[in-house]
């Protein structure tokens, strides 16, 4: 733990040294123009205060002119007579519009009754008429109303520029000058004792400029007047003068003092800057080697941090980066901005917290662009990318929303309908014209008003779709959902009603398995039970005493003949669950299906000959091949023989078949039953199932269920038809074609 703390302080000051350093840099490059000059008098700050004292006197002193001289010096051209007549128009359109002005005004008073107000109007207008007309046919009648506005620009002149010398900063009024209108020999200076320029140079000055004759190095005046508020005509500009003379800073007075605490004040902060910017090298320089020695970079990358900073997207990561960027220029800038004055802006000032602030952005930053630059390589960031996945988050979206195309069309027409309905209310109420609001009505009966009522009546029918689901959800199956179109909502009624009957035939077919299973249950146990109860009986039998051998051997029969019918219980029931399982492999070969019917049957001839039945059969002499397991099944023919024989009514015939049409071969038997084969067919294939529901005869009940497990590996059908006491059984299977 003392490791890790003391290279993370290692590595905040060399930190914090890269954003002194870093600081020091951008103030060499922000106040490098102010600091680098010769001393103060040559800063553009002193510069810029000269300027405006040469301002005050030319406005104050060079080029004052008295209100008389103004007023006498105006002039008035025709081009202003022609603009001043026509200003308004021609003299019909001016007289019309003093007209209409006056006409409502008149009317009213007429209306009111007001005889004497209609005749001030009348005579207001009939006043602005003639003197319209009298613009038009005297010159001299336009020129004094010209002067007159001139007159009014004028004292307007006068009035800023007395404000002007007014508000003039004190501070710049220490300035002592002799100019000479070099044309004119006009002399201006505010220094009673002075006749020529030498006065000035020789008293004890802290700046002095100097202007001569000549063209280039002299004091050149002209231009317009900078405090007037309004567009200044020809005779306010400031009259063309080339002056020569002095300026001078006397090194007394209320102005010097103050220009020299400025000039103080400037070479102090100026050896500071001087101090600060080499320190800021020297510490740059210092930090290169220091890094060589610590490996900032690798110690950042190494911190046990970055594994949460891995989780960010890639392009939160970039946009992270870049305003932390940005925020650490700005922190550098203001902090860059104190450097001229540290110690003033530390102690009194929020120096300490800008220095503190950029030194957390440079540290933050300069953590991501190490922590970034090692995962700039992987592709996969770039596909976890937070603006991809939004992306794709919007693209599901879309395609969601219009996987059904006509309820996404639909939907969006609807909201648009709304949404232009709305607007157009705001549009009709904020500007309410009778045009504008006669159309939003019509529209509104027309469209929004069809279009709710088709939204309300799909919000209904959905409403009953989720009221039929609840419903469903709580097991109630009363009555199908109505419904009619193609719409969504009643394709959705249609299949919510598919699955209410599915789930009612679900329910059944549970039922059924539920009684099945209880059955097989129940049969099993008879089945297994009464042999196993005969050999038990006739076990203890042959342990009495005085048993005769005629008794004992047929005791021993007896439960050698129940072991074995155990025996075939037992193992049919094991491959009827290896078939279920689908644990049976099938070895298929090429197999005559009629010669392996005819040897299953060869094996029965005996107890058929002893039978009453009468066999008819109808097999074709040509062979007919499929693919099969011929073993297997030749079980299949052996079993449905066998119930031939046990279940048959005597003296009735028996029908074997073999079909072979469309590359398929059917196989048939058909014969009477001895019982009554009520209930459902298709539990005839269930385990322990038999058609004697005493259970008297030796069956295992697991007969058709074997050969209908058997077919169906096989790949093949195997169906039950009975009508009455008719009992078929059809084998279909896949032929090979020769």
């Amino acid at each position: 733990m003392d490791t890790k703390w003391k290279s993370r302080i290692k590595i905040s000051v060399w930190i914090l040294l890269v954003t002194f350093g870093l600081s020091g840099i951008l103030s060499i490059l922000d106040n490098g123009h102010w600091y680098l000059n010769k001393d103060y008098f040559h800063t553009e700050d002193f510069n810029m205060h000269v300027d405006e004292f040469i301002e005050y006197i030319t406005i104050a002193d060079i080029n004052y002119t008295s209100e008389k001289e103004l007023k006498n010096d105006i002039k008035v051209t025709k081009e202003e007579i022609e603009e001043h007549r026509t200003r308004y128009g021609t003299l019909s359109d001016q007289v019309t519009n003093i007209k209409d002005q006056y006409q409502g005004k008149i009317e009213d008073a007429k209306a009111a009754e007001n005889e004497d107000v209609v005749k001030l109007y009348e005579q207001q207008r009939d006043e602005k008429i003639s003197d319209i007309i009298e613009n038009f046919k005297s010159d001299e009648h336009v020129k004094a109303k010209v002067i007159k506005e001139k007159e009014k620009q004028i004292d307007a002149f006068l009035k800023q520029r007395e404000q002007f010398i007014a508000n003039y900063d004190d501070n710049l009024l220490g300035f002592h000058y002799y100019l000479e209108d070099v044309k004119t020999g006009e002399v201006f200076t505010n220094v009673k004792d002075a006749n020529n320029p030498e006065d000035l140079k020789d008293q004890p000055n802290l700046f002095t400029r100097q202007y001569s004759s000549s063209e280039n190095d002299s004091l050149q005046l002209n231009g317009h007047y900078s405090f007037l508020d309004f567009i200044q005509d020809e005779y306010f500009a400031q009259k063309p003068r080339l002056i020569q003379g002095i300026i001078t800073l006397p090194n007394s007075g209320s102005t010097g003092n103050w220009i020299k605490e400025q000039k103080e004040e400037y070479e102090s902060r100026q050896m500071f800057f001087y101090v600060t910017s080499i320190s800021s090298l020297l510490v740059i320089c210092s930090v290169v080697i220091l890094a060589r020695k610590m490996h900032p970079f690798q110690v950042i990358a190494a911190s046990d941090k970055r594994i949460y900073y891995k989780r960010v997207p890639i392009d939160i990561k970039l946009v992270s980066l870049l305003l932390s960027i940005f925020f650490m220029i700005v922190a550098l800038v203001a902090n860059a901005q104190n450097y001229d004055n540290l110690y003033f802006s530390f102690l009194y000032s929020s120096g300490l917290f800008e220095f503190l602030f950029a030194v957390l952005m440079v540290g933050i930053t300069l953590i991501q662009m190490v922590w970034i630059y090692r995962e700039l390589g992987k592709v996969q960031l770039y596909k976890d990318a937070f603006i991809i996945k939004m992306s794709r988050w919007f693209y599901r979206l879309g395609a969601d929303a219009f996987y059904n195309k006509s309820v996404g069309i639909q939907i969006l027409l609807l909201l648009t309908v709304i949404f232009l309905s709305g607007f157009g209310a705001g549009v009709v109420f904020i500007e309410p014209e009778p045009d504008l609001f006669g159309i939003y009505a019509v529209l509104f009966l027309v469209v929004t008003i069809p279009v709710l009522l088709y939204m309300f009546k799909h919000i209904g029918n959905f409403n009953r779709i989720i009221q039929h689901s609840n419903e469903l959800a709580a097991g109630k199956f009363e009555q199908d959902l109505p419904y009619k179109g193609k719409s969504a909502l009643a394709m959705l009624a249609g299949n919510l009603n598919l699955l209410k009957h599915g789930v009612k035939t679900s329910k059944k077919a549970e039922a059924k398995s539920e009684r099945l299973k209880t059955e097989l249950i129940t049969n099993v146990s008879h089945d297994l039970r009464t042999p196993l109860t005969s050999i038990i009986t006739y076990t203890e039998l042959l342990k009495a005493e005085g048993l005769t051998k005629e008794d004992h051997d047929s005791y021993l029969e007896i439960i050698d003949r129940k072991s074995k019918r155990l025996k075939v219980l037992i193992d049919d029931l094991f491959e009827v669950s290896k078939m279920a399982s689908g644990n049976l492999v099938l070895t298929k070969q090429r197999v005559d299906i009629v010669q392996l019917l005819q040897q299953a049957m060869a094996e029965y001839n005996e107890t058929i000959k002893e039978s009453s039945l009468i066999f008819r059969t109808s097999i074709p002499k040509s062979s007919i091949f499929t693919h099969v397991d011929g073993q297997k099944m030749w079980r299949v023919f052996d079993n449905l023989i066998g119930n031939v024989l046990k279940y048959s009514m005597e003296n009735t015939r028996v029908y074997v078949s073999v079909v072979h049409e469309k590359q398929k071969v059917l196989i048939s038997f058909k014969n009477v039953s001895k019982y009554e084969l009520g209930g459902n067919i298709e539990e005839l294939f269930e385990r322990f199932k038999r058609g004697d529901t005493s259970r008297h005869t030796d069956g295992s009940g697991l007969g058709l269920a074997i050969a209908k497990s058997i077919v169906d590996l096989h790949e093949g059908n195997m169906d039950i038809d009975v009508d009455g006491d008719l009992f078929k059984v059809t084998i279909e299977l896949d032929a090979i074609e020769l």
